[in-house]
């Protein structure tokens, strides 16, 4: 039979690692070339991977919960062999199907109270992964006391959540204890020696949230850690500045209401300003291409495609960034569709890797929550990023050859933020002047 190993893909620009989410292949099942095995989630995006070859799946490396680096092997895929060969290659790291109820050893009744062993055993027909495992024999946690742990997984299983819930719930009630079980000291103990000895000292311990239950206590779900991260190392990497621009976008806001309900009608799909705000992102960018940069040490790395990020709000709350590969090569109604295409895949995380790879600027539009301007985070490892603000009507001299005059136009406003390390305020200013340009000088006799 022929092995292969099966890899933990990469799944875009400085995603070094995955989780496994669940196996969509038991051991022994035969998988066709590019067909889903596993759902893997990474700090962007919860996808399926397929396999590169076709086989029957004969072990199993990754299990369910844990973090496995790009490059490392998940699985073994037989590529010759099928689906009436013996399994020969099972391994006790399998996490499909469980395995068997270990046979009776003579070990004493005391064993039970030792730490947990190295290996993913199970106890009167239970399974425990090795990440279970491995946490429980670092918390000197006895394998009679695993089994009590309440799983909420597959069968009843103990998860890393679970596991984690419970010391927590267990760290508490030994604090309690030892604070109302303290003994006193005896007559043969030196009363100044009590307080040091016999005194609990709480400074290892866990804060309590909340005192008087009138605060609801909130996990961070997985994006939203990964999202915190992210901010506070872009933060931490590139010095801030933002420029503000306010652009009078009359001609475009009027052109799209004339526009847009022709355009449903022949296309079935929304006309937005998005697509014309990446319009002229893209042309901007071709003007000034040291914002199409990133930063490696002491070396920039100037992009030759212009691939922009749209940052869509999820309906958990968090925010994707998909990318629109080459965006300076599409005319108007090909970024109206792909836009809508990611927006919505992105709203029913249908989203792939490539979908959120290699971006190399992004926009924000914050005017779609009603803000006017904002401060938005550099994406990294880029250099730049662009809010758009609500557009808002004002009164605004107008020029004329007649004289000025007094009218109700449309205006936005236009929030630059750039890494200082690369980027001086002349070159981060008249970029983001130059987008405003474009958005100002916008033909009204455009054809979509």
């Amino acid at each position: 039979m022929a092995l292969v190993e099966m890899l933990m893909p990469k799944m875009g620009e400085s995603i070094i690692e995955g989780t496994v989410l669940k196996w969509l292949k038991n051991i022994g099942d035969r998988i066709e070339e590019d067909e889903s095995v596993l759902e893997v989630a990474t700090d962007k995006v919860d996808t399926e991977i397929p396999a590169l070859e076709a086989g029957i799946l004969r072990e199993i490396l990754a299990h369910e919960g844990e973090v496995v680096a790009v490059g490392k092997a998940i699985a073994i895929i037989d590529t010759a062999g099928s689906s009436n060969e013996p399994e020969t290659l099972t391994t006790p790291n399998q996490v499909v199907p469980p395995p068997p109820t270990p046979a009776p050893v003579s070990e004493p009744v005391s064993a039970p109270t030792s730490a947990v062993t190295s290996t993913s055993t199970a106890t009167e027909g239970r399974f425990y992964s090795p990440l279970v495992m491995n946490i429980a024999r670092q918390e000197n946690i006895p394998m009679a006391e695993l089994d009590q742990v309440p799983g909420t997984g597959l069968e009843g299983r103990v998860t890393k959540k679970d596991i984690f819930a419970y010391l927590e719930n267990r760290n508490s009630a030994e604090t309690n204890s030892s604070i109302n079980t303290a003994p006193a000291a005896t007559p043969t103990q030196p009363v100044m020696q009590a307080p040091a000895t016999e005194k609990p000292t709480p400074a290892n311990s866990k804060p309590s949230a909340s005192v008087s239950g009138t605060n609801e206590i909130i996990e961070m779900d997985r994006m939203r850690k990964m999202i915190a991260q992210r901010m506070v190392d872009s933060k931490r990497i590139s010095p801030h500045v933002t420029s503000f621009v306010e652009a009078d976008v009359t001609n475009l806001v009027n052109w799209r209401n004339k526009m847009k309900d022709a355009y449903k009608k022949r296309e079935g799909e929304n006309l937005t300003f998005t697509p014309i705000f990446l319009e002229a992102v893209a042309k901007a960018i071709r003007d000034f291409p040291m914002i199409n940069v990133s930063v490696e040490g002491d070396t920039i790395i100037k992009k030759r495609d212009i691939n922009i990020g749209l940052a869509v709000a999820l309906p958990t709350g968090n925010l994707i960034v998909p990318v629109i590969k080459n965006a300076d090569q599409m005319n108007l109604n090909g970024l109206t569709k792909k836009v809508n295409d990611l927006a919505n895949r992105a709203r029913i995380n249908k989203l792939s890797p490539d979908d959120l790879s290699d971006g190399t600027y992004t926009i924000s539009n914050v005017g779609s929550f009603g803000n006017i301007m904002g401060t938005p985070i550099i994406n990294q490892p880029q250099v730049a990023i662009l809010a758009l603000g609500a557009i808002k009507k004002k009164p605004a001299v107008i020029e004329t050859p007649e004289g000025d005059l007094i009218g109700i136009r449309h205006f936005m406003f236009l929030s630059h933020s750039y890494d200082h390390r690369v980027v001086d305020g002349s070159l981060g200013g008249m970029f983001v002047k130059r987008v405003a340009d474009y958005l100002e000088g916008f033909d009204i006799n455009t054809i979509i």
